[in-house]
């Protein structure tokens, strides 16, 4: 059961929405996502380029720019490498578009997620020895990859750095002690010695302000790099980073750029997944659009979804496109096996009485863990390992609750893994297979999690009545966006509601469409979209109820019409 609770952060409210030229309503809801001082407000409802902070702030970011401009001026090789999720892709492609308008002899690698694992290693590196490279510059990896650098660093190669994930470190008896990988230039937001003012930036925000702070050390036009921003939006938004600070800036940026993108591979994709270009919004991104560029990591090579980048010919970017969209379908028909196996095994066993939730599933493609590590925490409110059995030993991806740091917790036990990083709400992992039990076994134990903890906590704006809404303050909502974690899309609460005529709809019957009445007798269209027939139900045993929501306007048949889309109900 979840506890609901209306959030109460204190603001004149009428002051604000006279300064600021909008509601009273907008104005508390920009207090509720803790944007309080003038400065603030006008930077979340006005934000620009010009607002973004110089990437010259980052630790080591002039060791790197000096780095490269030498190795451009001396036509040295260098080699990118990502990793095979959305913002490794990204990042790979933002680094070589930009580099290579340097002038730099550059390429690409990105590893098997089978076959090499997560982030550098030592075949990457002989590789790249092997082909003659002079420079690594590493992106959304490489911050733990202390060994593989110093191997590297052996080999003469230079390396350099550029990161978003947390460092890895020991805990003494003096504090942490942060293992600080031994590349040329460490280029980290987390690193604990950068000043530079916002954290939460993705891998490929991190590799554009390299790129940015180049190009300015190289006097060259920025104009030129512009269009890499809507990279840096898909990565952000598809990697769930928070849509505050930079990130909001960046992604309302993008995604004004992806509504005209001159990237042929870019438009094939939203074509042929049908995302309305002109409508197109963070939800496509972090649901249609990002699925499909994931699944080539995934199920494949992260290499296709580089390729779709750089698709210059529409007829082959469309090809590309659509074997990622084929792609993306298969891994939803894996995924749903994979989570009734998961919840079979829970529902089936000891593991429900955990509250870390360690689920193994041998025969499970590792590419779909984190889904359905995902997919776990939605249904059972539990921070959750799905583990899969791999070429050496077991690999696999967890995903948190807010109030457990998974990071943190997972380096508690660090002796148990062969590898492992991540954030606060997500990780991976690897490990040897007698270690499985044991790992379930401790993270349990060390968990410290109350029952408090794992009850899902609902959080609502305001109590808003059904005569506050029209078609005014549903397109005043639309400043808000971009909705995405950190920003959720906002949320209203009214109760002593009757239900009218519910019914299911929709070609796969997963559609419940009612309308409410207040103790007014004003009506609502609403919609939910939920478990539909345990809400039906529900609604048959009470004469009122209380309603979580947010408004939005059904267009249909060229008439317009307010709706209510039900999130919670008791």
């Amino acid at each position: 059961m979840e506890k609901w609770f209306v959030t109460m952060k204190k603001a004149d409210f009428n002051e604000i929405a006279a300064k600021y030229h909008i509601s009273p309503i907008l104005a508390r809801l920009i207090r509720n996502r803790d944007v309080a001082e003038d400065a603030q407000i006008d930077r979340y409802l006005n934000g620009t380029a010009a607002d973004l902070y110089d990437g010259m702030g980052m630790k080591d970011m002039d060791r790197a720019v000096e780095i490269l401009k030498e190795k451009i001026r001396e036509h040295a090789p260098i080699r990118v490498i990502g990793d095979y999720d959305i913002d490794g892709v990204n990042a790979s492609y933002i680094l070589q578009k930009g580099l290579s308008g340097l002038g730099a002899v550059v390429d690409t690698d990105i590893p098997d997620r089978i076959r090499d694992g997560f982030g550098l290693n030592k075949m990457l590196v002989d590789k790249a020895l092997e082909d003659g490279i002079d420079t690594i510059i590493t992106c959304d990896n490489g911050i733990a990859a202390s060994d593989e650098i110093a191997y590297g660093k052996d080999q003469g190669l230079t390396i350099i750095v550029t990161d978003h994930h947390e460092i890895p470190y020991l805990e003494t008896g003096e504090g942490r002690n942060y293992q600080m990988p031994p590349a040329d230039a460490v280029v980290d937001p987390h690193r604990p010695d950068c000043e530079y003012p916002f954290k939460g930036l993705c891998g490929a925000a991190v590799a554009y302000k390299l790129v940015e702070a180049l190009y300015r050390a190289m006097e060259k036009d920025l104009s030129g790099i512009r269009h890499l921003m809507e990279h840096v939006a898909i990565a952000t938004v598809g990697d769930v980073m928070d849509l505050q600070g930079e990130n909001r800036i960046f992604v309302k940026i993008g995604l004004n750029m992806l509504k005209s993108t001159r990237n042929a591979g870019l438009k094939a994709l939203i074509e042929c997944t049908g995302v309305p270009a002109d409508r197109i919004s963070a939800y496509h991104i972090g649901f249609v659009l990002g699925p499909c560029i994931n699944a080539s990591g995934r199920l494949d090579t992260a290499k296709r979804a580089l390729a779709l980048f750089n698709a210059e010919d529409a007829q082959e970017a469309l090809r590309l496109a659509e074997e990622l969209k084929e792609l993306n379908d298969s891994r939803k028909d894996m995924t749903e096996q994979g989570v009734e196996q998961a919840v079979e095994m829970i529902e089936n066993s000891s593991l429900k009485e955990d509250k870390v939730l360690v689920i193994y599933l041998p025969d499970c493609h590792e590419s779909i863990a984190g889904i359905i590590a995902g997919r776990i925490r939605e249904r059972y409110y539990r921070p959750v390992f799905v583990l899969t059995s791999a070429e050496e030993g077991v690999k696999g991806s967890g995903r948190s609750i807010e109030s457990y740091h998974m990071f943190e917790e997972m380096s508690r036990c660090r002796e148990l893994f062969t590898r492992f990083g991540g954030h606060k709400l997500a990780a991976g992992l690897s490990l040897p297979e007698e270690n499985v039990d044991v790992f379930r076994k401790q993270i349990n134990e060390l968990s410290g999690l109350t029952e408090e903890d794992l009850i899902e906590k609902v959080s609502i704006d305001m109590q808003l009545p059904l005569a506050y809404l029209s078609q005014k303050l549903v397109e005043e909502l639309e400043l808000l966006e971009p909705f995405g974690k950190g920003n959720p899309k906002p949320l209203f609460v009214e109760k002593g509601l009757r239900v009218i005529s519910p019914r299911i709809v929709g070609t796969n019957q997963n559609v419940l469409k009612f309308q409410m009445e207040d103790a007014r007798g004003l009506r609502m269209d609403a919609v939910y979209f939920g478990d539909v027939r345990a809400c039906m139900e529900y609604m048959k045993q009470k004469n009122k109820m209380a309603f979580t929501y947010y408004p939005s306007v059904n267009e249909y048949m060229g008439r317009k019409r307010l709706q209510i889309t039900v999130v919670h109900y008791r």
